[in-house]
């Protein structure tokens, strides 16, 4: 259904040309910089290896040309596999599970439950995705939710930006503000040497306001795109109500329980959660009796549906694969944090703030991050006066915001693809909101120094 939007001031290119851009931009960097080093050792605390401070070197130049850097392509495929697989086993399993009529189900259910204040499902949700990130730091595990969220957003007169701010959105703001994200604060509170879960108490005071300005603009946006609802249950979805679908509502459920359980029990990985959700779709299939065949053919319109979003995370991943191959990415690294040194404290604990967003662009892994930057500014912070624990505060802020809006960030750009909406759509709704967060970190910050946040 169209939906009311201003004119386009500013249109990217499509998502696919933005990323084969930024390879090449990123194969000019390896021709343009220094290569250059640090050693790396194993870390007992932080379960990985991280940068030896004071050891960045040259090292022979490697620069990537033209035929290296569309190589790079599917070697981030390669790198990015099991996300990828899982991207294609999610969404054939709700590919499944919508032919059996049971999303339709759940969706009239919920839309009637909120009919005549629709705009409620925007808190009422993305409280819910907000735990995910505060907890597990969720980014392509949403992809499973778009099939679900997409309908209840149609129904309620919403469009699929909505859906990605509620979901994806939510999540990325509870992650970058969270006192307790092990991908995130947790491996940078161990490299730096901080008990776990320490300054809780101050990061969930600033939670909770990035929390509220997040929602209070995505309500705002809804309210003012929001278009007539569609119209109630579909001939199809009527007729296959029943306690069929209600048994597969259920298997669904227990799939996200093993989910949730798997991740935070055991450490699970992509290519776990994929059999999990393989496991549910085929389950789904049986009762719903579409049989082997019509579960199949589930499969085979799921990964149809999912295979730009799946791909696009893979191109996302061959900008680093360049980077790294020529041998760059610590070389920014170095070249951005070293004038920090020289700053006054507080100053220097934004500088931070912000360098840390900038090397999210070359580095869109948190915790890879993490691991490569927390060694190098923890004997840097002990140098000014610096708190460690600003130090982990700066680098939670700036890269977890900056996660937002990087188009090197593969599990945005698959989140937006599956949901059919335009890079420049989301920067639009995104930047003011995302201007206020910043302030809201660099306050933070500002008062973490001030108040010696230990």
């Amino acid at each position: 259904m169209p939906y009311a939007v201003s004119a386009p001031r500013l249109r990217f290119p499509h998502p696919l040309i933005l990323l084969v851009l930024c390879v090449l931009v990123a194969a000019a960097l390896t021709w343009l910089l220094p290569a250059g080093e640090y050693e790396r050792r194993e870390d007992a605390a932080a379960g990985r290896e991280v940068v030896v401070a004071g050891t960045y070197h040259s090292v022979p130049p490697s620069p990537v040309g033209l035929f290296g850097a569309l190589v790079a392509i599917p070697k981030g495929m390669t790198d990015a596999a099991s996300v990828i697989f899982y991207v294609f086993l999610v969404g054939g399993a709700f590919a499944v599970v919508e032919r059996t009529g049971a999303l339709a189900q759940l969706v009239n259910w919920l839309a009637q439950r909120l009919a005549g204040r629709g705009l409620w499902v925007v808190p009422i949700v993305g409280f819910a995705f907000a735990w995910g990130g505060i907890l597990i730091q969720m980014q392509e595990e949403l992809i499973a939710f778009v099939p679900v969220l997409l309908l209840l957003t149609r129904r309620l007169g919403f469009n699929p930006l909505t859906a990605v701010a509620t979901s994806l959105g939510a999540a990325a703001v509870g992650a970058s503000f969270s006192p307790i994200n092990p991908f995130q604060v947790g491996i940078a509170q161990k490299v730096a040497g901080l008990e776990l879960l320490s300054g809780w108490q101050f990061r969930s005071m600033f939670l909770a306001v990035a929390w509220l300005l997040w929602i209070g603009a995505t309500m705002r946006f809804a309210q003012r795109s929001r278009v007539a609802p569609e119209s109630a249950v579909s001939a199809e979805g009527a007729a296959a109500a029943g306690w069929r679908q209600t048994v597969i509502l259920a298997i669904v459920l227990v799939a996200f329980a093993v989910f949730v359980f798997g991740v935070t029990k055991y450490g699970w990985d992509f290519e776990q959660l994929a059999a999990v959700f393989f496991v549910m779709g085929v389950a789904a299939g049986l009762v719903g009796r579409l049989g082997p065949g019509g579960t199949a053919e589930g499969y085979v319109e799921g990964f149809r549906s999912m295979a730009f979003a799946a791909l696009l995370i893979g191109f996302a991943r061959g900008i680093y694969v360049v980077l790294d191959q020529g041998h760059v990415v610590d070389t920014i690294v170095h070249g951005l944090f070293t004038p920090i040194a020289a700053l006054p404290v507080t100053l220097s604990a934004l500088g931070m703030l912000a360098v840390h967003a900038l090397v999210h662009l070359p580095v869109p892994s948190t915790s890879g991050q993490a691991v490569l930057t927390m060694p190098l500014l923890v004997p840097l912070s002990d140098l000014i006066g610096l708190s460690r624990q600003v130090t982990v505060l700066s680098y939670q802020y700036g890269a977890g915001l900056c996660e937002l809006v990087t188009p090197t960030n593969g599990a945005l750009m698959a989140m937006l693809a599956a949901s059919g909406v335009r890079y420049e759509e989301w920067l639009r709704f995104v930047i003011p909101t995302l201007a206020a967060l910043v302030v809201l970190a660099a306050v933070a910050i500002g008062v973490a120094v001030a108040t010696g946040v230990q």
